[in-house]
């Protein structure tokens, strides 16, 4: 039987201060009209994102048990989503999770968070981008940003902005596993503007959707965007159609945020756009590469 409402298993940390992760997960695909069944990799008071002296519970030793209870529900998800995974022990159980839990009418999207601006996060190590490399053979999708492109094809970090090594890099990563690649903060030759990339393997097709730099930082946009293109897609929409409401969305997002005095490390004031996403796309600026 159909779900009446479509079940998105998603598996990430909760941070109870600072949008992101699950504190900005939750809102955004239930806003577009999912439920969202979250599995916590660890508990945070705050996002490590320029906070410090933070508390954190690590939840590995407790995920098998929460899994295992689901199983014994018989629940099923129209989509898995998996995002930070602190831990080769989590890349197992969550491995394990989505052997038992795929189906053929259902779609899996690994966001595999591990670096940005050419570096690798503090509790990234080398084993996991190894491990990293052989779990995203279980996406369908995957949302990898430049950086982290980067260390998935064993390249060295410098700005490419030839589109034919771009298509290249995108080729090589659907070899991996995953029919669809959502390459993000792709750099442009002019240094104001700054693109996401996408290709899929199944048609053989490449889409691109630019958008103007905004000199600013806030955390957790690579999990709004990528929110964004689960609830999309789960409402029928097509790949470029889901690209281009990502980039409007999250663009929308950081130029409300911007123009406020508040500290950035709290995240884009999402509760300020979050009905956007109720409205459709009327002008898509995405083009074929």
């Amino acid at each position: 039987m159909r779900n009446i409402v479509k079940r998105v298993a998603a598996v990430h940390d909760l941070s109870g201060f600072g949008r992101s992760s699950l504190s900005a997960i939750t809102p955004i695909i239930s806003t577009m009209g999912a439920q969202v069944c979250a599995i916590p990799t660890a508990v945070l008071s705050t996002h490590t994102g320029g906070f410090e002296n933070y508390s954190f519970v690590d939840l590995t030793d407790s995920m098998t048990e929460y899994i295992n209870h689901w199983k014994s529900l018989n629940i099923d998800f129209d989509c898995i989503y998996t995002g930070f995974l602190g831990s080769p022990k989590q890349i197992d159980i969550i491995t394990d999770f989505i052997d038992y839990f795929k189906k053929n009418d259902n779609f899996v999207v690994i966001d595999p968070v591990m670096a940005d601006n050419g570096e690798l996060y503090a509790t990234m190590t080398e084993e996991m981008v190894m491990k990293m490399k052989n779990f995203i053979k279980k996406a369908d999708i995957i949302t990898p940003n430049f950086t982290e492109a980067c260390f998935l094809l064993g390249e060295n970090y410098e700005k490419i902005t030839d589109e034919k090594i771009l298509k290249d890099w995108m080729i090589r990563l659907s070899e991996m596993g995953p029919q669809i690649i959502i390459l993000t903060s792709v750099p442009e030759k002019n240094e104001k503007d700054t693109s996401t990339l996408a290709y899929n393997k199944k048609d053989n097709k490449f889409w691109k959707v630019s958008c103007q730099y905004i000199p600013a930082f806030y955390p957790g946009t690579g999990d709004v965007f990528t929110s964004v293109i689960v609830g999309s897609l789960l409402n029928g929409d097509s790949l470029p159609i889901a690209i281009d409401r990502g980039v409007k969305f999250i663009t929308t997002a950081i130029r409300a945020s911007y123009g406020y005095d508040y500290p950035k490390r709290e995240g884009v004031l999402l509760e300020k756009v979050l009905d956007s996403l109720k409205v459709p796309v009327t002008i898509s600026t995405y083009e074929l590469m």
